[in-house]
């Protein structure tokens, strides 16, 4: 790779206003896929909600436009359009060009917030070619527009001031935002109706009594998303298809200090729980401690009712917490005043009050429901009692196969190529397709910290197989043999030996294939690995590209290219013949997808002078695949990890169980947004 000799000042790059938001957008949203797209929707949208959990807003309005835009537009207070205090711009201004500026940081605006990082209206700026603000305040109607990332395009008046546009009724106030993405940054700018609806339907469930009307100007659909009984309705969908212990769910409600709490559940014969919480309407998908005061309490009602009922004697041991959720689908939901997230996907929660509160209210509350209702009380502990003596067989026959396991044969544990460091902070394990990738990561990793354990086709499709049949299986053998943690209730993390679990397979569809069928085993066997972020989807180069780079394009006007937020390879090629560097600069790049490629030949900073495309991991040398794939100064990872629970589990089973038909409905309704590799 060439070097640089000097390193100074001059080589300190400072980004301005929005800049950094459009040079690292999955920073921000995530990525600039399909699902950062639709991000920027829900950005805008739990602005508004927010209105609503203030207690300002009832209606909110979503129109997916002819034009390719979305506009969302709420009846709450309205932006405010006074000059801000420090920024001596109208405070509007500054909520939709400034990172971190918002009414969320101050709880005397917002006592209870979604969004409380202050960056979502700013980012949606950032990301869009254009926007326009209409607010509705004190009998007037103001608009601001920007474009090309955020750049104003309306001039302030006299004073820095907002200019109107109308008058309206002084009662009628709220904030509409227009917003068209960016083609250049995201590699589709095409709404799908279906995932905008879902999330409206969700968020109807979530906020009781909240009219949220939608509108498709491309078919002419309207509809309007309202639940009169909020979570418990959740719960009915939830439970629609399935066979019901208790027909309709329970729902408590109750308040501990400055935090409601809210849940709702149903008990149905399966053998799985489904425990879905939120905080202040936002999924915390790796749950945190108001799902543990849920647990606790319940496991703590349920054994105190076993032993009023006799179906606990004094000498029996308690039922175990999993045994009396066995069958379970809940809904959780708190407001907090100051929830502590952990990380800016806001997917667990660690306030200890949270725990406190819900354990509080729910162990009030839902013995004043079992009292009403004691014959489904009878059924719950029945199932219980039932579960607790199948779960107690279960364990004697997986711990005979795990048993097994440990004596494994050598044939079996010589799959995998293991590192040298015994430290597992250090160390990953790549999880290959075939021998013959794995005989090439083999030669280009490190082996002080990088393990590989290639698979021989493809592993066991775990949703449709019983427990013996998957523990019988020599690939799923393989895998818990070597990450050491066990599996189901005996997982324990922390016996890991690796702090990456990495996926690499080949980009086509039997590699697609494998990975989920790998993913379905770790969410339902090892879901743990996921919400601790131990899991990870290597993702190769798709385009080689040389490049020369055109000396009549100034420096500054050369595009980076690194779609996931990392450093691309540049690397100076010497001359095939003399060995030394070439004085013609050729340059070679590696580029992740069809989109970066497209960017690229539409720079007119680079010439290229030749392609090559990888259709898999055999057609890379080891030396390539170390410096594109496994080197972690430059490779792409993406972690994999459940930002809604609910969805996540009946995707799941929609796509990995033996009912076919929801299946195929499915593929029909997808199929417009895929892309076909010929």
């Amino acid at each position: 790779m060439a070097k640089e000799n000097n390193y100074d000042g001059s080589q300190i790059v400072v980004l301005e206003g929005l800049e950094a938001v459009r040079m690292r957008p999955g920073m921000y949203i995530g990525s600039t896929g399909s699902r950062g797209l639709h991000h920027l929707i829900w950005e805008i949208l739990d602005n508004a909600i927010d209105e609503n959990l203030a207690g300002f807003c009832d209606n909110i309005d979503i129109v997916l436009r002819k034009d390719g835009g979305i506009t969302v537009t709420d009846n709450g207070r309205g932006v405010p359009v006074d000059i801000h205090p420090t920024q001596k711009i109208p405070t509007e201004r500054v909520v939709y060009t400034v990172l971190h500026a918002g009414g969320k940081f101050d709880n005397t605006v917002y006592k209870v917030s979604g969004g409380l990082h202050g960056v979502g209206s700013s980012v949606v700026n950032a990301l869009s070619v254009k926007m326009i603000v209409r607010i509705k305040r004190d009998g007037l109607i103001y608009e601001d527009e920007f474009e090309k990332g955020g750049k104003p395009v309306t001039k302030l008046l006299k004073g820095n001031k907002l200019p109107t546009v109308g008058k309206c009724a002084k009662k009628d106030t709220g904030t509409s935002v227009t917003f068209y993405p960016d083609p250049d940054i995201f590699e589709t700018v095409h709404f799908k109706t279906e995932v905008i609806k879902k999330k409206l339907k969700e968020t109807a469930f979530l906020n009781k009594g909240l009219k949220l009307n939608y509108k498709d100007e491309f078919t002419g659909e309207e509809r309007t998303f309202m639940e009169e009984e909020g979570i418990k309705s959740y719960v009915k969908y939830i439970c629609r298809d399935l066979p019901k212990l208790m027909e309709e769910p329970a729902y408590i409600e109750g308040k501990s200090g400055d935090i409601e709490v809210e849940a709702a559940f149903q008990y149905v014969k399966t053998f799985t729980e489904n425990i879905n919480p939120y905080c202040n309407r936002i999924n915390v998908a790796d749950g945190g401690t108001l799902v543990t005061g849920f647990k606790i309490s319940l496991t703590r009602v349920m054994n105190q009712y076993a032993r009023e009922l006799g179906f606990l004697k004094d000498k029996d041991e308690n039922f175990d917490g999993k045994d009396i959720r066995n069958g379970l689908v809940a809904i959780i939901s708190i407001k907090h005043p100051d929830p502590q997230f952990e990380g800016q996907t806001k997917t667990k929660l660690g306030n200890t009050d949270a725990k406190n509160a819900v354990d509080e209210v729910f162990s009030v509350e839902v013995q004043k429901f079992f009292d009403k209702n004691v014959e489904i009380l009878r059924s719950i502990l029945e199932n219980t009692q039932k579960a607790c003596k199948a779960r107690k067989a279960s364990d004697s026959a997986r711990k005979a196969v795990l048993s097994a396991l440990n004596d494994v044969d050598s044939g079996t544990r010589s799959k995998l190529a293991a590192c040298t460091s015994k430290k597992a902070n250090e160390c990953e394990v790549y999880i290959v397709e075939g021998d013959s990738a794995g005989g090439t990561v083999k030669t280009a990793r490190n082996r002080r910290t990088q393990a590989v354990l290639p698979l021989r086709g493809k592993i066991l499709n775990v949703e449709k197989a019983p427990l013996e049949k998957i523990l019988a299986n020599n690939e799923i053998r393989s895998m818990i043999t070597s990450f050491g943690c066990g599996i189901g209730d005996d997982f324990d993390i922390t016996k890991l030996r690796y702090d990456k679990i990495i996926i690499l397979t080949d980009a086509d569809v039997d590699g697609a294939h494998i990975s989920t069928l790998l993913l379905t085993f770790f969410y339902r066997f090892m879901p743990e690995l996921i919400t601790e972020g131990k899991v990870y989807r290597g993702i190769p180069p798709l385009y080689k590209v040389e490049y020369t780079t055109n000396k009549t394009v100034k420096k500054d006007e050369q595009i980076t290219f690194d779609l996931y937020g990392f450093k691309s390879l540049d690397v100076e090629d010497e001359d095939e013949k003399s060995g030394k560097k070439s004085s013609k600069k050729k340059h070679s790049r590696y580029l992740l997808n069809d989109f970066e490629l497209e960017k690229f030949r539409k720079n007119p900073a680079y010439n290229i002078t030749g392609l090559q495309r990888y259709k898999g991991l055999g057609e890379m040398d080891a030396k390539q695949l170390w410096e594109t794939t496994l080197d972690p100064d430059h490779r792409v990872l993406a972690q994999i990890n459940i930002s809604d629970t609910v969805e996540a589990d009946e995707v799941t089973s929609l796509l990995m169980s033996t009912n076919v038909p929801p299946r195929r409905e499915f593929i029909m309704e997808e199929a417009s947004y895929a892309t076909v590799d010929i």
